[in-house]
């Protein structure tokens, strides 16, 4: 149930991307580098490639259109053409008749540094090493993650860390069922938003609003897709874990110089410095990166954030099956006609052999019901937007976005208390009976006007109505019937409860690690 902005009328479909590829929009080569994975360091050269050099930019535009399994040799070979063809970058960096450096010191004299040696292209990069300092292993920065993750004192009141909100217990997400959290200094004022679960998101690649699905077909554009946040205005899990240190509806801390100093005086500071340097400290913002980077890291624990130990994934095993209501549930789940789940949550084995993450992290407005209860709602002028806004600010000019959330994974869905971005729902069932009869039985979700009419999508401002969802399972006129029974959904729930992890069961004995 994507929404891309390249499809045509009605332009709301995930599950058919009947799309033409739009690859000479992309903003930036280095895109096509940092998706390939290959060294930031040649981004400069490419990026200077492509503006000076027309056979090197043809090349580059032609590995657009090879399958994504040869995309990185290719890439690879252009990156290598555009390094070896120095004579024709010249001028990237500085003017365009620059002599050369033997030219330099023989012919013109000592030229001013910048002309000299620009400076290195992954300079201040997050995962480059800083100098005389390799980065620590990830098992050091795992475990100094870990405890910077569960530490309260990094907060204003002292009583709030990351996991006061991202329980292990419910799949490092809220323990409770609040719709928004609370924090700040004295753990009083409400987030704006729910707070989502942390696991599942180790392939949660940065925001981007064209994103080609790893399934051979490069022609289709899906797009908005990733980010972190619901509206994925954090591109890594670093920039995320910053964020929460800085709200003042959250830890609340003044700013990063204040973050510093309180990890200056952590229990864990020795590891710090032996990991990151003895100077790390000395500047506020190196050390604010280097918790985050350890953050980051601890969320890449496989035993921790995506142990992949459902019931689903033992059936997928062929160790367990599911029962009669479960596998009716999943063929619900999957059906075009029915539950059209599927879509968004992709649910099968990809091409590639991996196991599915409930998710294809796309954006999608979904009309959600409006959340009067929260106190930044009873301004009837308020509205979340999602991309466009309020909290982010860099899309605010696309009406096109506006109402659109990240999709986020339904596994160990069981075990939230609050559904949505706006923390609408506090029950399962309840939030897929809204999928099955939001249009059909629109006077259940909905509240009436003066007049007595329906006001449908209250939570989005008219202009952006067309921009809601309207694939199955929703659809369907007024009174009439629900693409999914009573019973159907009931089965879909009872599916969704084989996604929780072992580790979270009630069952499982063993409660979730900490430190």
């Amino acid at each position: 149930m994507r929404q891309s902005q390249w499809a045509l009328p009605p332009a709301r479909r995930c599950s058919s991307r009947a799309v033409t590829k739009t690859w000479q929009k992309t903003d930036h080569p280095s895109q096509e580098v940092r998706a390939a994975g290959l060294p930031v360091a040649f981004v400069t050269s490419l990026t200077c490639a492509r503006r000076r050099v027309r056979p090197l930019v043809l090349s580059l535009h032609a590995v657009r259109v090879l399958p994504r399994s040869l995309r990185r040799t290719c890439l690879a070979a252009v990156v290598c053409a555009a390094l070896l063809a120095s004579p024709l970058l010249a001028g990237c960096h500085g003017t365009a008749d620059a002599p050369t450096a033997g030219a330099a010191a023989s012919d013109v004299g000592a030229a001013p540094a910048a002309e000299r040696a620009p400076a290195p292209a992954h300079l201040g990069a997050t995962y480059a090493p800083r100098d005389g300092h390799p980065l620590p292993s990830a098992r050091v920065l795992t475990d100094l993650g870990r405890q910077i993750f569960f530490d309260a004192s990094l907060s204003a009141s002292g009583r709030m860390s990351c996991a006061s909100c991202h329980d292990p217990a419910h799949a490092y997400g809220p323990p409770n069922t609040l719709s928004v959290q609370l924090g700040g200094p004295a753990l009083d004022r409400p987030g704006p938003r729910a707070t989502p679960a942390l696991r599942y998101l180790e392939t949660l690649a940065p925001f981007t609003e064209h994103h080609h699905d790893n399934d051979g077909d490069d022609s289709i554009d899906a797009g908005p897709t990733g980010g972190h946040m619901w509206d994925g205005r954090a591109g890594s899990a670093h920039a995320q874990a910053g964020m929460p240190l800085l709200s003042p509806d959250e830890m609340a801390n003044a700013s990063v110089d204040d973050v510093a100093r309180k990890l200056a005086a952590s229990g864990y500071a020795a590891q710090m410095r032996e990991a990151f340097g003895t100077d790390v400290f000395d500047r506020p913002r190196t050390a604010f990166a280097a918790a985050g980077l350890a953050l980051e890291t601890f969320q890449q624990s496989p035993k921790d954030f995506y142990p992949f130990s459902s019931k689903y994934d033992a059936v997928l095993r062929g160790q367990a099956k599911l029962s009669a209501a479960e596998a009716r549930g999943l063929a619900a789940f999957n059906d075009e006609r029915r539950g059209n789940c599927a879509a968004c949550h992709i649910s099968s084995v990809t091409a590639d052999g991996a196991f599915p993450l409930f998710t294809d992290f796309g954006h999608v407005a979904l009309g959600v019901p409006r959340n009067r209860q929260l106190p930044a709602n009873a301004d009837p002028a308020h509205h979340d937007l999602g991309l466009c806004g309020p909290l982010r600010t860099d899309l605010a000019d696309h009406p096109e976005y506006c109402g659109l959330f990240r999709t986020p994974t339904l596994r160990n869905v069981a075990l939230r208390g609050a559904f949505f971005h706006n923390g609408r729902f506090h029950s399962l069932e309840e939030v897929v009976r809204f999928y099955a009869q939001r249009d059909t039985r629109s006077e259940r979700w909905y509240p009436r006007d003066a007049r007595g009419r329906v006001q449908r999508f209250d939570d989005l401002p008219a202009a952006y109505h067309d921009n809601v969802n309207v694939e199955p399972p929703f659809g369907g006129e007024p009174g009439g019937k629900p693409s999914l029974s009573d019973a159907e959904v009931r089965d879909i729930v009872a599916f969704l409860k084989t996604l929780t992890d072992a580790d979270l069961l009630p069952t499982s004995g063993a409660p979730p690690r900490r430190p």
